[in-house]
């Protein structure tokens, strides 16, 4: 068996190889995907596992199995070359695609994208020469991430809208130190990087014991992922983390998260709900012409009822919670500042929870230019007639920061101090780094009183003198600078384009 090095490198050249034939990183992963899954699936159903997974017969148009042909397994598939084995690939796909389970959820909506033969061979062989169930998670999980972040990191797909960069999801999860036997929940989970740094965490700080083990495998992590292609990627990429059964039942939703009030609750909500501030639904007007619709959606256990996407998802986080559970949510800046429905929401948010940590993000870390995020942690709570939040902590790490996603990418190390700051192992013994005497101090708090006697209860706080603005000599060297002005000429090139298509649906 190749050494990891060596693996990781043969995935890579056939990713870079395809991209020349113009198969995309997406397109590439896709593949690998379903390649990756059936060859694993044969390996366990084979000594020394002799795990029974039950593949169908290739089925016709209409779904029905078709009587003495072929099964859907590695074998079958391994044996052919040429159209015979284009043919069979692509009935394979469309077949598994029906199954129940993760098996139909890996291969919903599946198509072959690697339309040479000869190319799909050597993809095949290359997966073929390995034994996967016998490489160590880590290596595999790897290899896979690796796939994900370079898919990302095509802007034109627009897959990085499901990445979230890993170095801000180790530093919440530090932060939040989720515990064995409990559960975790993402309600937008694009490709599982929560899951898996959670799965990390849990692995590193415990010495767990078999049942621990047993229920981080297969009853920890909840989520929904409504697109069908970014959802197989979370299920592969979780399973090659080893977490899940390759036969079992999908842990990953792929209805609305937002439609229906959640019958059920969880210890931690670990989330970066999707860009883009309104939710709608695509409509036949009677013209016979298709248009976008605002979509409010109506639950009673919400505060307020509104079209922004992002105020949804806070109010949906919180009813996921159980009492006393705990969230770290990526949000944009609007949900702080924003009147109406946003006043609402941040009210009734600082009253029910202890809504105790914010952490301002910089621009330059998201693969959608120009956004400005931040985290906002909270602890669910039980009734009472007195705000459970009596104080904010906010840390500053936007003013005078400066990152760009290929020359200067957000490491976990740039959180550290915000994580030493945050003192996870006992919040109550924090100290503010701001003072009069120091006023370039990062860390500081607001209590509860101060905070709801500023206009529309606004949360978007910051002290920090920007340098940029009055020290010409600090400013960021050309390269980051023009990175960064391209990135903001993009973000309003967005912009301007979404409120160009709301003026024309009007």
């Amino acid at each position: 068996m190749s050494n990891s090095s060596n693996l990781i490198s043969k995935v890579w050249n056939f990713a870079n190889v395809l991209r020349d034939d113009g198969v995309s990183y997406g397109d590439y992963l896709e593949q690998i995907t379903f390649l990756l899954f059936l060859k694993m699936a044969d390996e366990l159903s084979k000594p020394p596992y002799n795990k029974h997974i039950h593949f169908p017969r290739l089925r016709d148009l209409e779904g029905n199995e078709i009587p003495d042909a072929d099964l859907c397994n590695w074998e079958n598939l391994s044996s052919k070359s040429g159209a015979e084995l284009e043919a069979y690939y692509g009935q394979l796909l469309r077949s598994l695609a029906q199954e129940p389970g993760i098996l139909g959820q890996i291969f919903v909506k599946s198509q072959n994208k690697i339309q040479d033969p000869s190319k799909l061979l050597k993809v095949i062989r290359m997966i073929d020469q390995e034994d996967w169930n016998l490489i160590g998670a880590d290596v595999k999980g790897d290899i896979y991430e690796g796939l994900l972040e370079k898919n990302a990191e095509d802007t034109k797909s627009g897959a990085g809208q499901y990445f979230t960069p890993r170095a801000l999801i180790r530093a919440m999860v530090a932060c939040v130190e989720p515990a064995p036997l409990k559960t975790i929940m993402d309600p937008s989970c694009g490709t599982g990087g929560f899951f898996l740094a959670a799965y990390d965490y849990i692995v590193a700080e415990h010495q767990l014991n078999r049942e621990e083990k047993t229920f981080l495998k297969n009853g920890t992590f909840y989520g929904n992922e409504i697109v069908a292609g970014t959802r197989r990627l979370c299920l592969m990429n979780m399973f090659l983390h080893n977490i899940g059964e390759i036969d079992g039942e999908t842990f990953i939703s792929p209805t609305d998260a937002l439609i229906t009030t959640p019958s059920e609750r969880y210890d931690y909500v670990l989330a970066n709900p999707p860009f883009g501030k309104k939710s709608s639904i695509t409509i036949t007007n009677e013209e016979g012409e298709q248009e976008k619709q605002d979509l409010n959606y109506s639950r009673q256990d919400f505060w307020a009822t509104t079209s922004n996407k992002q105020l949804n998802f806070l109010q949906h986080i919180r009813s996921l919670l159980k009492i006393n559970g705990e969230a770290a949510v990526v949000l944009p800046d609007n949900i702080l500042f924003e009147g109406g429905a946003g006043e609402i929401v941040r009210k009734q948010l600082l009253l029910t929870t202890d809504l105790h940590t914010i952490l301002r993000l910089p621009t330059g870390i998201f693969y959608a230019h120009g956004v400005k995020a931040n985290v906002l942690f909270f602890d669910n709570k039980p009734a009472a007639k007195d705000p459970w939040t009596k104080e904010v902590w906010i840390y500053d790490y936007r003013t005078n920061i400066h990152h760009t996603l290929k020359k200067k990418p957000l490491r976990y190390e740039d959180l550290k101090d915000f994580i030493e700051c945050y003192r996870p192992s006992n919040r109550h013994q924090r100290t503010e780094t701001w003072s009069e005497a120091t006023p370039d101090g990062r860390w500081r708090k607001f209590g509860y009183d101060e905070i709801v006697a500023r206009d529309k209860t606004n949360l978007d706080i910051f002290w920090l003198k920007d340098d940029s603005l009055t020290d010409l000599d600090n400013l960021p060297d050309p390269d980051e600078l023009a990175e960064e002005i391209i990135e903001n000429m993009e973000a309003g090139l967005a912009s301007f384009r979404e409120i160009a298509g709301i003026v024309g649906e009007g």
